[in-house]
């Protein structure tokens, strides 16, 4: 049974998420009801990570097992010809094989990153092209301060703050390897990079970021925040239209 590793791109803003509902429209949902329409076999998809409602993904990682040894290029064309209609793509297909470890690749478990992607509007206008797809914030921003701010979360540390409430991880502690804050034109781009996040954790990072750019807050603020590890020392959470899964490390 090969294994098949897909690489999608997708608007999330409209779907319930990633993971699959009854009765509600997701990612998963419509890849595996693609996969049903080429080849009749009902599966589950295995995803690097599950996105929220309205995040988008421009390299989020899935596999498929299935029956047939199709070619990889058979598989990416027939699953985008059923997709047509649905703001998904598969950009990449190859067949799995070994992680670095020797083991069967698994999109979720051979995961060494994520890489995250969070794009701020900077203007007074709010956008018309890319409605839904960035957060729109009008007061300028103090790139430099939201950069600094940022590296108070790079490193091994309790993250509690910046978790959602309902997150199922059994450990607030993550390991954050980078955290990058840059302008371009007229868009604040935020970047973030680790193993694994916690629910929430990047938009909860970002919301926090925003307060120091507008100078509402101080680095000192930030730090204060991490170590008081209380959900409501967190600043507002940033909305989920501004944020991009944009790729997996193996």
């Amino acid at each position: 049974m090969p294994r098949y590793r897909l690489t999608l791109e997708y608007d999330g803003s409209v779907f319930n998420g990633y993971q699959a509902q009854d009765n509600l429209p997701t990612v998963q949902g419509v890849v595996e009801a693609a996969i049903r329409s080429f080849c009749g076999q009902a599966i589950r998809l295995q995803a690097a990570g599950r996105t929220d409602t309205g995040v988008h993904a421009t390299g989020q990682v899935v596999h498929a097992d299935l029956d047939k040894d199709w070619p990889a290029q058979t598989v990416m064309n027939a699953l985008n010809a059923h997709m047509i209609a649905a703001p998904v793509s598969v950009l990449a297909c190859e067949i799995g094989g070994l992680d670095d470890r020797g083991e069967a690749w698994h999109a979720r478990f051979s995961a060494r990153e994520r890489r995250y992607l969070y794009r701020i509007l900077n203007r007074p206008a709010p956008p018309a092209l890319d409605k839904g797809r960035v957060w729109h914030v009008k007061k300028p921003l103090d790139v430099d301060a939201m950069h600094a701010a940022a590296q108070v979360f790079v490193g091994h540390h309790d993250f509690t703050t910046f978790r959602d409430v309902n997150c199922q991880s059994k450990s607030p502690e993550k390991t954050l390897d980078v955290a990058r804050v840059t302008r371009t034109g007229e868009e604040v781009h935020l970047t973030f990079t680790a193993r694994s996040f916690l629910h929430r954790q990047v938009r909860s990072m970002t919301g926090t970021l925003t307060e120091v750019g507008a100078g509402r807050w101080t680095v000192e603020d930030v730090q204060k925040a991490m170590d008081a590890r209380d959900r409501a020392a967190c600043g507002p959470v940033a909305p989920s239209c501004g944020l991009y899964l944009t790729g997996v490390g193996y």
